[in-house]
């Protein structure tokens, strides 16, 4: 029986490739309490899942008309993560783009099996890539504790306040006239403040999160930290 949404008001997800990215995302959402439908041609892997959703298929054969038995185009977003066999991916993204999936998102090994995804209507993902790049912004600079890139322009950034910040406002220092990054919490000791006030003096041992262009990012980075 294929997949039918049961909450219109919750999001449904298909996740087609059970490799670890594959695993790993539908597990978390899931845990999220999201409703997901999960594939792969390996039963063994297909089976692990079926602990987090009753919508999971054994498909040896991806096409057009095996998709649409599973439901999958009742699905908010569909995420291809095959990654090895570019030529199913391709097929499997043009499948789901042709079936009018609202969003599809699939993983890319390479520059030119991206760009491809992308002409065929796809957002790209370069898993491998991104968790490259968190980790060389963590290792070149110890006051990044984290990285999400949010586009190809825009990042979020889990920052360790420098010395010089201690003792100032956040209107004295003025990341957005200076650098056009905005401050989006501070975390202080156990608290995690959201509402964060122009007037707020900064401890020593604050965390702030940036949010910003990435040049911008980059020039206050060159100047500050």
């Amino acid at each position: 029986m294929g997949f039918f949404r049961h909450d219109e008001k919750q999001k449904s997800y298909a996740i087609i490739g059970l490799g670890r990215f594959g695993t790993a995302l539908a597990i978390e959402l899931s845990k999220s309490g999201e409703e997901i439908l999960v594939m792969d041609a390996d039963e063994e892997r297909v089976n692990e899942l079926r602990d987090y959703t009753e919508h999971a298929f054994v498909v040896q054969h991806i096409d057009k008309k095996t998709l649409m038995e599973t439901g999958v185009q009742n699905c908010d977003v569909a995420v291809v993560c095959i990654g090895s066999q570019m030529d199913i991916s391709i097929l499997t993204t043009l499948h789901l783009t042709s079936l009018s999936v609202p969003r599809v998102i699939a993983k890319a090994t390479s520059a030119e099996h991206g760009d491809i995804l992308e002409r065929l209507g796809a957002e790209v993902v370069y898993p491998e890539r991104d968790m490259a790049v968190r980790l060389a912004k963590r290792l070149l600079s110890s006051k990044i504790l984290n990285y999400i890139e949010l586009s190809e322009k825009i990042d979020i950034s889990k920052v360790v306040i420098p010395n010089d910040f201690v003792g100032k406002r956040i209107v004295d220092i003025n990341l957005r006239k200076k650098y056009g990054l905005n401050i989006i919490a501070i975390e202080h000791g156990e608290e995690m403040i959201t509402n964060v006030d122009p007037e707020y003096r900064f401890d020593n041992g604050d965390v702030i999160y940036v949010l910003g262009n990435k040049v911008e990012f980059g020039e206050f980075e060159n100047a500050v930290l």
